[in-house]
């Protein structure tokens, strides 16, 4: 597979718009529903989100993130249950913790923190899915690609 050249943030070299990769981890049991509601309810968004299912937002290694990245993500969204609505109980107060703990991480590796973004989305919020991934999409596109990638290897 050839990669075409990059001419700058927002276009290639064949004058193509910049698509970003965006890589999100939720959880089954509230945002992975939500999306799906989007979906069966027909609602349009940014084709761009490659979603990536977990049984808890508690659960995500800060590893995820990084092989993401490493991997060619131009862009992350960590989306989970509402506080106090998890299906483990407390699983989304400990993803809110590690979340401390992530930015510092991924701001240490020089990610720029505006690639990345937490949020709760849940199962009857497929407006807001839509919503928040057209917004990430849009600040992605803003950004341009992630190539700092090579320097996390």
């Amino acid at each position: 597979m050839i990669e075409e050249e990059k001419t700058d943030n927002n276009s290639t070299s064949a004058g193509q718009e910049f698509e970003p990769k965006i890589v999100a981890f939720v959880c089954n049991w509230c945002t992975y529903a939500g999306a799906d509601l989007a979906g069966t309810s027909r609602l349009q968004y940014a084709p761009n989100v490659r979603i990536i299912k977990l049984p808890c937002t508690g659960a995500i290694d800060p590893s995820f993130l990084i092989k993401a990245l490493e991997k060619g993500a131009d862009g992350i969204l960590v989306s989970g249950c509402h506080p106090g609505d998890c299906h483990y109980a407390e699983g989304n107060y400990h993803a809110r913790r590690r979340w401390t703990v992530f930015t510092g991480m991924l701001e240490f590796c020089g990610i720029d923190m505006e690639r990345v973004k937490f949020s709760w989305v849940s199962a009857a919020e497929g407006k807001k899915w839509v919503s928040l991934i057209n917004e990430i999409t849009d600040k992605i596109k803003e950004l341009g690609p992630f190539e700092d990638y090579k320097k996390l290897g």
